[in-house]
């Protein structure tokens, strides 16, 4: 999985799984051992002595955090009716709900208790609130930092040194014609090209059948001026992926006022939001 489709919330998510997993190891109940009396054979259970702890709290938060991290990679994808991130944060609420009810009734909840429950409120809290929070929402990874306003270049737009996916140097676009605008001659998406370019002109596009455009649709590299969802191509609401300022990517398609986007990894999807958008 690329690591720029997370999220700070899936962040939160794995690190609460890895610690909920580790707990699992250490002791369920803590004891006090009565004067005079040898406890050095004396060894208490963990949750992997209990089949029934460990299935409805730890392995149940750890699969919970697994679903949804994947459900990042395939999204779309159901089990028993329900999306696959919904499934996983259904598992981690349920963890949640046992190991606070059974730390209550142990009465000498050992460290493998305690730190479980910790661990499977953080886990749900981050499964719940990733979608809804902004600060969780926002990518785990950005893209590298875009060169400093005042430098002659606007910041989302501004030209990463270096070349590659995502960063078109002085390479002519995919696609495009003789005489499009390159890199570093940036202009705004829908602007008509001046009299620099006479040969770039471009025919009006109008959507086709299905909101996309015709044959005349010439791809070009285009940055974000602020973090923006990008959708699937099926017209679901769910997210696939996160578009970053600072970073080129390929437009292969338009429908209508909305753009198909390709990103780093090869996913592509519907951009919906194109206002600001700077052209490479």
């Amino acid at each position: 999985m690329n690591i720029r489709s997370l999220s700070r919330g899936d962040g939160v998510v794995i690190g609460a799984a890895v610690v909920l997993f580790i707990a699992s190891f250490l002791d369920l109940s803590s004891y006090d051992c009565p004067r005079g009396v040898d406890c050095s054979g004396f060894d208490s259970a963990n949750a992997w002595d209990s089949l029934s702890l460990l299935m409805s709290i730890f392995l149940a938060g750890v699969i919970g955090a697994a679903l949804l991290i994947v459900s990042r990679s395939t999204p779309g994808r159901k089990i028993l009716g329900l999306d696959l991130g919904q499934f996983g944060a259904a598992l981690t609420v349920f963890a949640l709900w046992t190991a606070f009810w059974t730390t209550i009734d142990a009465g000498d909840a050992g460290a493998g208790l305690i730190l479980g429950l910790l661990a499977t409120l953080v886990l749900a809290g981050a499964a719940v609130a990733g979608p809804l929070v902004p600060a969780l929402k926002a990518p785990l990874s950005s893209g590298p930092r875009p060169v400093a306003a005042g430098a002659g270049q606007s910041p989302y737009g501004a030209q990463p040194q270096g070349q590659g996916y995502g960063y078109p140097g002085q390479q002519q676009p995919f696609g495009a014609q003789p005489g499009t605008p390159q890199t570093g001659q940036s202009q705004p998406f829908g602007a008509q090209p001046g009299p620099s370019a006479p040969h770039a002109a471009q025919a009006p596009q109008s959507p086709q059948a299905g909101g996309s455009t015709g044959g005349d649709f010439t791809p070009f590299w285009f940055a974000v001026p602020v973090t923006r969802p990008l959708f699937g191509e099926d017209g679901s609401s769910g997210q696939i992926a996160e578009l970053a300022p600072g970073t080129w990517y390929l437009a292969v398609e338009q429908r209508g006022q909305s753009l198909v986007a390709q990103t780093q990894d090869g996913r592509r999807g519907v951009l919906q939001d194109t206002s600001g958008i700077q052209r490479g």
